[in-house]
């Protein structure tokens, strides 16, 4: 796990190095042990090194082979690296380190664009041609990596992190519109290729790009699984998809215990982290580090799951960790929270995962974590009403959208509003073909889109802040693809993610999970008062708040008066929604 950053010149002209260092500077947290600068013909390329695999020099990035004409900056984690290395020492290739990147620059030169297609883990990765001057892009299914690109004069640059990008300058910084809409309507979710910059761009999911020379490329998406039933699909018992399931599980958490250090779980209470520990129990791992988080109350919610994750963590004889926040400590860390976010985030989940990675990296490099359950197993609540739906567009954007575009009309400023941008990409995902029922179609989106620029984002940045590695062991992509050939209905029983709590059932205590949906509860963030309402007025009513114009006044004023009047249909503050991109974009001083 690392951060990766490059500079990739088009016009004759070289890489700038200062760019480039200014970047990985900037991704430093990312990959704390160890950082490289390599520049060669028209790229230049940088690496910040979290050592995980391989912890010898050998692995030491950017990687060049100069018998095959490679160098490469890859961040991630490929979990069959050791089973790929095998075949490829059959094809004669000679390896002279000992972790995964290697294998990457052996694929690539083996089978070439088909080589991600090969690869089981989580990666961003950027290769230069020597002899051609190509550049590959590839990113994994998921999204899990992040890779933020702009175009510069002559060139493109590419990096880890948006804000390392901006950091060495001359990127377009206005305000993207379609972006803006995007941000006001999935809370905060700026679905690929957009970010809320113009002028920054991030490579979609499973994806991978080949620029030639002179500055065309060409995209490939290379996995995009069926939401449908296979004809031998029907006659599968509910048993043997309990089987299936089981077995395609234990086997995405063991392959995500592949390290050279200890990995951990960071342990929420719900069935998706217990079910991890469990079957790492199973497995036979001993001495498990395992971490929770909690906060005070507020407005007689409560702010955490302690009694949940301690019942797991006694069952499986973890060494378990508990932190507890106060309410001033929450303050003191929402500043680094913010900062930390490669883009603007509004999930009350940022601060709590902030805090916690910061008290986990003290103690270990690697965790696996259970985001994704919920959008591959249908545990959200927005799933049943489509059932039977004739209409999806509509249905879906009842229940998941923040407001209409009627609605934004009446709340950002006129400069701002465009068409419905949001509306047209639910009907462009939503209608596509590949899905047997609307909540196929849902499930597809929710697992493919906005998983990837909610759940998954906020988990890399807030781990990678800190030098924490997070392995998401849901999003496995042949548990994904066994997932959306089970029949909606076998998701949605018991309340949402029926068939995962059957499996589970086999695993954990049932005390976990037969109760309410649990999260990371951040009251405080829910009712705004006190501190909270004081930071966010000052924020937009500053000076910067003023010239950028993003919000009409008397809605902002409507916000003020009566934060908790104003909570959008998934539960969220519209007051944190408009306060937290106006800090973000004062804490990027842009």
């Amino acid at each position: 796990m690392c951060g990766i950053c490059g500079e990739v010149k088009f016009d004759g002209t070289s890489p700038s190095v200062s760019a480039v260092s200014t970047m990985a500077d900037v991704l430093a947290p990312r990959g704390p042990d160890s950082a490289g600068v390599v520049v060669r013909g028209n790229v230049g390329l940088g690496h910040r090194r979290l050592r995980i695999l391989d912890l010898s020099e050998k692995s030491q990035q950017p990687m060049i082979d100069p018998d095959l004409g490679l160098s490469l900056v890859f961040n991630g984690c490929i979990y069959n690296f050791r089973e790929l290395r095998a075949e490829l020492e059959t094809k004669g290739y000679r390896f002279f380190s000992d972790g995964d990147t290697e294998v990457i620059l052996k694929a690539w030169h083996a089978w070439g664009t088909a080589c991600v297609s090969r690869f089981h883990g989580m990666f961003a990765f950027v290769i230069h041609e020597r002899e051609t001057g190509r550049v590959v892009m590839a990113r994994d299914r998921f999204g899990i990596k992040p890779l933020y690109l702009a175009e510069v004069s002559g060139g493109l640059r590419f990096a880890s992190s948006l804000p390392a990008i901006v950091k060495a300058g001359g990127v377009d910084t206005s305000i993207d519109v379609a972006a803006l809409h995007n941000y006001m309507s999935f809370h905060a979710v700026v679905p690929p290729p957009r970010t809320i910059y113009a002028g920054v761009r991030k490579l979609p999911p499973a994806t991978i790009r080949v620029y030639e020379r002179d500055g065309s490329f060409k995209d490939s998406r290379y996995w995009d699984t069926p939401y449908t039933r296979r004809p031998e699909d029907r006659s599968v018992t509910r048993e043997e998809w309990q089987e299936r399931l089981l077995e395609a599980l234990s086997l995405a958490v063991k392959r995500r215990m592949i390290a050279d250090v200890p990995v951990g779980v960071l342990l929420s209470g719900g069935v998706d982290s217990s079910l991890i520990v469990g079957l790492l129990a199973e497995a036979g791992q001993t001495g498990l580090m395992s971490f929770s988080v909690g906060f005070e109350e507020a407005n007689g919610e409560k702010g955490d799951e302690f009694v949940y994750s301690d019942l797991i963590a006694q069952r499986f004889g973890t060494d378990h960790h508990k932190i507890f926040v106060p309410s001033a400590d929450l303050m003191d860390a929402l500043p680094g929270t913010i900062a930390a976010m490669s883009e603007p985030m509004v999930s009350y989940d940022n601060v709590g995962f902030y805090l916690l990675s910061k008290e986990v990296s003290k103690h270990i490099k690697v965790v696996q974590s259970g985001q994704g359950a919920d959008e591959v197993f249908g545990g959200y609540h927005w799933y049943p009403p489509l059932v039977g739906s004739t209409d999806v567009v509509a249905d879906y954007g009842r229940a998941f959208r923040d407001r209409s575009h009627e609605t934004l009309k009446t709340q950002l400023q006129a400069r701002w509003i465009g068409e419905d941008f949001s509306g047209d990409l639910l009907r462009e995902h939503l209608l596509r073909e590949g899905a047997d029922t609307p909540v196929d179609a849902a499930l597809r989106l929710d697992s493919s889109v906005m998983l990837v620029d909610d759940p998954v984002k906020r988990v890399d940045n807030m781990t990678m802040v800190w030098g924490l590695e997070a392995r998401v062991p849901f999003l496995d992509h042949e548990l994904v693809e066994l997932a959306a050939r089970i029949p909606p209905e076998e998701k949605l029983r018991d309340g949402g993610k029926g068939i995962l709590k059957d499996v589970a059932r086999k695993v954990i205590p049932s005390e976990v999970i037969d109760r309410k949906k649990g999260y990371f509860p951040v009251p405080q963030l829910k009712y705004i008062a006190g501190p909270y309402l004081d930071m966010l007025r000052d924020a937009l009513s500053s000076r910067a708040a003023q010239e950028r114009g993003l919000f009409q006044k008397d809605y902002i004023d409507r916000l003020i008066a009566d934060p908790a009047s104003h909570i959008t249909p998934l539960q969220g503050s519209e007051l944190w929604q408009a306060g937290l991109i106006e800090m973000w974009l004062q804490a990027q001083e842009v």
